[in-house]
């Protein structure tokens, strides 16, 4: 693939970006590997994704060659991917699973935090020689993001952070993020051209985005219940995070307004994790879990529930 027909790709990309009208977003145990304002770093932080896929095989070759994971493992019904030998994506099949609509609760996407704006050159410029194409890419004041899917439709997100020190803290304590257009060339451009390898390591899982039923619901379940704090708003989405972090969860009802439970045989997201690295937090949480008198059950530092659009949600130490 030469020079101009890379620019031309990211010109395809872009256009196709503004065509489409995509919907606007804010943007094992691990030990740091980060600073202490990285996403990972924070009282919790979301730690696992676990989709449920059709075609076990090529969507498990698509995110070793398109996204750059390792297998980690082989499960009876499926594969553990990750980068460094830290878990990430867990990916299983099942014989019945019928395709989520649209509109139906589960994933937005799932958002990958790559190190640097070095880093996320790296994999652009990798997707662009292998011809993916993009569903958007925004600048939004806190990040640099760039979206796509995996072939069964589930949503990603690769994005770097800017430094805490140029976020803009409004004085309620939310932060101020937008969508903007990014420019995809100029990120490409600085990025070496160099054999790419897969993610590097400090990769992880930055947030989650979620669709869900209900937007009051979401709040009250997210900052009420579970203890993070409500960082921004968007018409039709809010964002939680802890530590000031700018979200590790999303929740919109772009498609799933007013949407009935997940059911139990669909593909996409089948559950997934938030880790704490706040005992206090965590302790908080599963009290207030049961003052609701949500199921849940505890296997080790591990604790499993249900969400309330039916999104399996596991709580570990």
């Amino acid at each position: 693939m030469t020079d101009l027909d890379r620019r031309d790709f990211l010109k395809a990309s872009a256009a196709a970006l503004a065509a489409t009208g995509v919907p606007k977003t804010a943007s094992a145990e691990s030990t740091p590997m980060t600073d202490p304002t990285h996403a990972i770093d924070m009282p919790a932080y979301i730690d696992h994704s676990h989709l449920v896929v059709r075609d076990l095989p090529m969507i498990s070759a698509w995110y070793q060659q398109i996204m750059g994971l390792k297998p980690i493992e082989k499960t009876a019904s499926g594969e553990v991917l990750g980068v460094g030998g830290h878990p990430l994506l867990t990916l299983t099949t099942e014989g019945n699973a019928a395709f989520a609509p649209r509109n139906a609760p589960g994933l937005f996407h799932t958002a990958f935090l790559m190190p640097d704006r070095l880093e996320l050159g790296r994999w652009l410029a990798h997707i662009a020689h292998n011809n993916v194409p993009l569903q958007g890419a925004s600048d939004h004041l806190v990040s640099e993001a760039i979206y796509l899917g995996d072939p069964e439709g589930n949503g990603i997100e690769v994005y770097r952070d800017r430094p805490r020190e140029e976020w803009d803290y409004q004085p309620d304590g939310m932060v101020k993020m937008a969508t903007l257009p990014l420019d995809l060339q100029a990120i490409y451009d600085a990025a070496p051209k160099d054999k790419w390898d897969g993610m590097p390591d400090g990769t992880a899982i930055g947030h989650i985005h979620l669709q869900v039923s209900n937007i009051p619901e979401a709040n009250t379940f997210f900052r009420d219940v579970l203890g993070l704090d409500l960082m921004a708003t968007y018409p039709g989405a809010s964002f939680f995070a802890s530590g000031r972090y700018h979200h590790h969860i999303g929740a919109n009802i772009w498609n799933s307004r007013g949407a009935p439970k997940r059911a139990e045989n669909m593909t996409g997201l089948s559950d997934y994790t938030i880790r704490f690295n706040d005992p206090v937090k965590l302790q908080s949480a599963l009290a207030a879990l049961e003052k609701l008198e949500i199921p849940v059950t505890r296997s080790g530092d591990r604790y499993s529930l249900v969400d309330p659009w039916g999104i399996g949600l596991k709580l570990e130490a």
